[in-house]
């Protein structure tokens, strides 16, 4: 960790932290049950706040589109406009498991090990999240307990906006066509679904949308949702005897099928789950969203039939009501079509290995814009942002972590232009 420690004295990193204080100040939460693209308005602030950062560094060759889409496009250095295009991705949307309205970041510098009081009701301690253990002498932005801290992602954008910068600062760092890629509603799962790719350059591309500080991802699961609707039958329920087929108990049933050693809680590694993620109804008719994750496409084609299976048994338990489940992929695993193009995810490998460190690969335990861009055919591995306990109020981010993540950067356009 000492190694990590030194690149708090990066020239870059008070500038990165001011970055990254303004942006998560910024309520960008997505919503999954709206239409449109953004599906809220607040990523727009973000959006226009970037379009015009990007503008003052000097990158003149910028789009922000009418779904929010902004891509920039930084040229080469001179005698460097053969080499392949490369792109810089994260998502400006925040998730909606925790509130991320009124985030206020308390930076901690010289984190002493201890337990953290973000407010009087929540505790942020090691002995529960240990991966503080290793971030004594950081640097760490932690909430104040009321909201999540939006490090997933606006750290990865704090990083790329750091590293395009310093870039534009020092024309001595050669690199080829850099892409830089913002996007909206990634924690949606439809983030990409009207992606510009027409208007993509990048031949490689590299989402900044990890965790811990090395770890590589080049591997998630394949994705689906499954929304099922239970319909009953209603008739007063004091004469209800042998006619009343109840919705809520259908769903109740359908949900208590799902095996419980296959949840989210209980699975880490490559091991899938059944995850629902929310229910409601009445007696009439009920509904409950299910996601099913695998990184194995044949098993995950096991877990759509069991979903079936649970159904048509809990018709056999109501006979009177019926279910409809409707079955959408949402992202499949990258690792397939990545492990096609070996050279983008070892120049990423190298460009953490040149400092001295030794990279760590990891599953995702979930997606990444970069796996539908790689499904849409520009390779897309994921690198680490330095933030923890994403999606909570718990969520943290070290900064010693986001400046090397910094320093991956640069090392990384530099490797492809050599």
């Amino acid at each position: 960790m000492i190694a990590i420690l030194d690149y708090l004295n990066r020239s870059f990193t008070e500038e990165m932290l001011r970055r990254f204080l303004s942006y998560v100040r910024i309520d960008t939460q997505s919503n999954r049950h709206a239409e449109k693209t953004p599906t809220t308005e607040g990523q727009w602030d973000l959006a226009r706040q970037l379009e015009q950062e990007l503008r003052e560094l000097g990158i003149s060759e910028l789009e922000l589109d009418r779904h929010c889409y902004l891509i920039a496009h930084l040229p080469a250095s001179p005698g460097k406009e053969h080499v392949p295009c490369i792109g810089l991705m994260a998502h400006m949307d925040t998730a909606s498991d925790v509130s991320g309205s009124g985030v206020k970041p308390r930076v901690i510098k010289n984190y002493d090990g201890k337990g953290i009081w973000l407010s009087e009701q929540y505790l942020l301690d090691p002995g529960e999240f240990p991966d503080l253990y290793e971030h004594v002498g950081d640097t760490i932005v932690v909430t104040d307990g009321s909201t999540l801290l939006g490090a997933d992602d606006k750290a990865g954008i704090a990083e790329i906006m750091t590293a395009v910068a310093y870039l534009l600062q020092h024309p001595e760092l050669k690199h080829g066509p850099i892409d830089i890629y913002f996007t909206p509603d990634e924690e949606t799962g439809k983030g990409m679904d009207i992606f510009p790719l027409g208007k993509a350059r990048a031949k490689a591309c590299y989402t900044l949308d990890g965790g811990a500080a090395p770890e590589i991802e080049a591997e998630c699961f394949n994705a689906y949702a499954v929304k099922a609707d239970f319909f009953g039958k209603v008739i007063h329920i004091g004469a209800a005897r042998g006619r009343l087929a109840n919705a809520v108990a259908m769903a109740a049933s359908f949900i208590d099928m799902l095996p419980r050693s296959e949840s989210p809680e209980a699975t880490d590694g490559w091991f899938g789950y059944y995850c629902p993620i929310e229910v409601s109804g009445g007696l009439e008719h009920a509904w409950t969203e299910v996601y099913l994750r695998d990184f194995s496409a044949s098993r995950m084609q096991e877990r759509i039939a069991a979903l079936k299976a649970f159904a048509a048994a809990v018709e056999a338990q109501f006979p009177q009501g019926h279910i409809e489940l409707n079955v959408t992929q949402q992202y499949l695993n990258m690792k397939e079509k990545l492990d096609k193009h070996p050279e983008v995810l070892e120049r990423l490998k190298n460009a953490i290995k040149v400092l001295n460190i030794e990279p760590i690969m990891k599953p995702i335990r979930g997606g990444t814009d970069g796996s539908r861009l790689t499904e849409m055919g520009i390779p897309t591995p994921n690198l680490f942002t330095g933030g923890y306990n994403y999606h909570s109020r718990f969520e943290w981010a070290s900064l010693s972590e986001m400046a090397l993540s910094v320093d991956t950067m640069l090392n990384l356009v530099q490797g492809w232009a050599d």
